[in-house]
């Protein structure tokens, strides 16, 4: 499995970033080859984490493109500043 999160900084609106990515992202993510899970967490004062599984790397690579895409299209205004991303290969799981 593959992994990749992002730490979104600067979250002006969290309960509607969160109904937005509910609503409009998770759906698109799901249909991405290999997905396994796809997590949304609010972590208070201005931050949202995601954390995306998939089978492999090619879907988690794919996904970012997705979240990068729907960002920039539906929730630019929401989450100000570009995210940190972070990815690798799982090495344990529970």
């Amino acid at each position: 499995m593959y992994a990749v999160m992002r730490r979104y900084e600067g979250v002006t609106a969290a309960a509607e970033a969160g109904r937005r990515v509910d609503e409009g992202f998770v759906p698109l993510v799901r249909r991405v080859p290999g997905f396994v899970a796809y997590y949304w967490v609010d972590a208070g004062d201005g931050v949202m984490v995601s954390t995306s599984v998939f089978e492999d790397r090619a879907g988690a690579e794919e996904s970012v493109r997705a979240a990068a895409d729907f960002v920039r299209e539906n929730l630019a205004p929401l989450l100000p500043h570009a995210p940190q991303v972070t990815a690798g290969p799982v090495v344990a799981a529970g």
